[in-house]
């Protein structure tokens, strides 16, 4: 689920570019290839912090079976200061995460989870677009693809990070706690806890705070889990939008409009809005007049938003707005909305399912590895695209496989 903020840990955007592939040694739990010999400065400190862990209440029992043979995952730090950079503008964050893949897969998600979604609704008045959408964006829906290939085992992570990352020691260790809190209660197991390089597990991406506090027993099997069915996952997410992001139920996040040159900070009713020229961009009318909302213009020259509280709501669950804006639309899409109206300047419509799929295969045949072409668009695929393009000169070679990329992969063949 949510990540923390910046006076507690990185922020949701760094944990959310999760450490690549890991594979564990045959037999092996807790310990990786990627995990070095723990050195006399980890074993120091495991000492100190077990008596720390016991006065909080961990078992004595827990202890040993997770940290007592346990040696540090030594690649997150790696993984801290080499993360993939591929800078994109606003509309090719969009359309990457709003793909024909991630709408396709969430309007089945939808079918095989009605009557989960609607008792949500129900509980909590959150809409099941978007909590559709944070599931895409954050594990493709819970596919176990993502947890095998793309996540490792967390508990050598964290206790990597609470020993020997320098600025935020505390907070590791207060999570590497919350972790030990988990197995303790008997939620979880230290071999099923398996995450991103800064713990973040499960359909929805829970840090282990999240997890002990916020996570709820949805399913009614005894424990919570992000794991497995996605009842907790999603039940806990949405509380998570409620309680700490402050949702208000029956309202949608907010409209593309055209802002006929108003540019007014504040918030103000979409009456009010509307008063001053401000229309929705499909025509329609604003469906409840008197509630708030704020003028966003992402780009200059691109689509203009009035925003409710519900975006910001998501956006407490990623603090960049790009992220909260294509988890809005991704929902949207999802219930069968259009596309934005007006373009942004310089952009080119997203690539469809099947011209993702003829891109991957074109670059793998080409030697650069996609990590599979199944239409999915993650870093091993923006890698091979930003190979490609540093090969051909193609510039900028900025990782987006868009209609160039394509276009002149087919005149390569």
């Amino acid at each position: 689920m949510t990540k923390p903020d910046s006076r507690r840990g990185p922020s949701r955007r760094a944990l959310l570019r999760a450490g690549l592939a890991i594979s564990l040694c045959p037999g092996a739990l807790l310990v990786s290839r990627r995990t070095a010999a723990a050195s006399p400065g980890f074993d120091q400190w495991r000492d100190g912090f077990r008596s720390r862990a016991l006065a909080k209440g961990i078992s004595e029992t827990t202890w040993t079976r997770v940290m007592g043979r346990l040696a540090p995952d030594m690649s997150v730090f790696a993984e801290i200061g080499n993360q993939p950079e591929f800078k994109e503008e606003t509309w090719q964050y969009i359309n990457r995460r709003v793909s024909d893949w991630r709408i396709i897969h969430g309007k089945e998600a939808l079918r095989k989870n009605q009557a989960l979604f609607s008792r949500i609704e129900k509980d909590f008045g959150v809409e099941r677009g978007t909590l559709l959408a944070l599931w895409g964006v954050e594990s493709a829906y819970g596919d176990p693809l993502v947890q095998q290939n793309h996540m490792r085992p967390v508990f050598p992570a964290l206790a990597a990070l609470a020993w020997n990352e320098p600025r935020r020691r505390t907070y590791w260790e207060s999570e590497l706690i919350n972790a030990l809190r988990i197995v303790d209660r008997g939620w979880s197991t230290p071999e099923e806890m398996r995450g991103s390089w800064a713990g973040a597990m499960g359909h929805t991406q829970w840090m282990p705070e999240v997890w002990l506090n916020v996570g709820i027993d949805y399913d009614g099997d005894g424990r919570v889990s992000p794991f497995g069915k996605p009842d907790d996952a999603l039940g806990s997410t949405a509380r998570y939008l409620v309680n700490r992001g402050k949702y208000h139920p029956g309202e949608h996040w907010g409209y593309e409009v055209r802002a006929g040159g108003a540019s007014a900070r504040g918030h103000r009713s979409y009456a009010a809005w509307a008063a001053a020229g401000v229309t929705r961009a499909d025509g329609a009318p604003f469906p409840q007049p008197n509630a708030s909302a704020q003028l966003w213009t992402p780009v200059p020259g691109g689509p203009s938003f009035l925003l409710g509280p519900n975006f910001y709501s998501v956006r407490s669950y990623n603090p960049a707005m790009n992220y909260a804006l294509a988890i809005c639309h991704l929902g949207d899409r999802i219930l069968g909305g259009a596309p934005f109206i007006q373009p942004f300047p310089g952009s080119e419509r997203a690539l469809t399912l099947a011209e993702v799929q003829e891109m991957q295969i074109r670059l793998t045949k080409a030697g650069f590895d996609t990590g599979g072409t199944d239409g999915r668009v993650g870093n091993d695929t923006m890698q091979a695209v930003k190979n490609y393009q540093t090969k051909m000169g193609l510039l900028p070679a900025d990782g987006y496989g868009g209609l160039k990329v394509l276009a002149r992969l087919r005149q390569g063949s």
